[in-house]
């Protein structure tokens, strides 16, 4: 009879199935090397096998640096050029602690190599970066010399990151698409090593600082442009933001395109609340701060790989 067809016949009993490894669930993938509850004796470590640890624990380190990056700059943007150079191309002789510093090292030179135009670039996406999630554009409106941090904080602000250093202040102002926000954002370089830093980061983080509506960064202005009326008293949201594994401080600061002054500014953490009725919720400029903020800090971290380029492989060592 047909294929599918019943004819009565007694059916064959089907094999048995082999006994599912203790430990693993049901449907789960099958796990590389031996199961749960089938121990077995290693072999003596070889050098080769010393070697591979080693820089196991360095991509490890390059893991945590990265998510370290995203986690304390909010850097949403960062690609996964940055975590994955890191990954695919170990420095077999560094451990978990040599790259570690190293990455910090080369973040605090990094832009000296690396074009304006990739650290501030002309056009900013932001993805879902606006208010209710909408997609946001920025376009740069003008770029400040690089120099150092004398006038770049109100001074409570200013005082506050003072135990940082600065090594090189970095800043640009940018408009929205509509042209009736700016939004200056900048990249203080320190000169505090990274135990310190680490410390401060944590301090800054537990003790709010960067909620003191006394402690603001201050906007650069650009004569000509739609940011030429951005003062201090322009100002409507802000958000500084401290990192823990790299020698950088983030900031952004924003308001109004037309010059007028906002009474009582907020933080952009604060502003970008669901639900939030503030002047700076109700006009996007949160969302401003805290999405350029974000955007610049992954260019910056994406331009620390080709720092960190430990060059080609040597001939007769096969890729990672």
């Amino acid at each position: 009879m047909g294929a599918g067809v019943d004819n009565g016949a007694p059916r064959p009993a089907p094999p048995p199935r082999p006994p599912h490894p203790p430990g693993i669930p049901h449907g789960a993938p099958p796990a590389y090397g031996p199961h749960p509850g089938q121990p077995f004796a290693p072999p003596a470590p070889s050098a080769q096998g010393i070697a591979r640890r080693a820089a196991n624990a360095g991509k490890a380190a390059r893991a945590a640096v990265a998510a370290g990056i995203c986690l304390v700059l909010g850097v949403g943007l960062l690609t996964g050029a940055l975590i994955g150079h890191w990954v695919d191309n170990p420095a077999e002789a560094q451990t978990g602690s040599d790259v570690a510093a190293r990455a910090f090292t080369e973040a605090r030179s990094a832009w000296h190599s690396a074009p304006v135009d990739s650290l501030f670039p002309p056009t900013v996406k932001g993805t879902d970066a606006g208010p209710g999630g909408a997609d946001r554009t920025w376009t740069r409106v003008g770029v400040a010399p690089d120099g150092g941090c004398a006038g770049a904080f109100d001074p409570p602000l200013a005082t506050a990151l003072a135990p940082l250093g600065c090594a090189r202040l970095l800043r640009a102002t940018y408009t929205d698409a509509t042209s009736s926000d700016v939004t200056t954002v900048g990249i203080l370089v320190t000169t505090a090593d990274p135990a310190a830093t680490a410390a401060f980061s944590t301090h800054w983080t537990a003790s709010h600082l960067g909620d003191r509506t006394d402690a603001l960064p201050r906007p650069v202005a650009f004569p000509g442009t739609d940011a030429a009326g951005f003062g201090a008293a322009q100002r409507a949201s802000w958000t500084v933001n401290v990192s823990a594994t790299l020698p950088l401080v983030v900031y952004a600061v924003s308001g109004f395109a037309d010059g007028r002054s906002v009474d009582a500014p907020q933080p952009a953490a604060a502003a970008t609340v669901r639900g939030a009725t503030t002047v700076p919720a109700q006009s996007g400029l949160g969302d401003d701060a805290a999405g350029l903020a974000q955007a610049i800090a992954g260019r910056y971290a994406a331009a620390v790989p080709d720092a960190l380029d430990p060059g080609p492989t040597p001939a007769g060592q096969g890729a990672p």
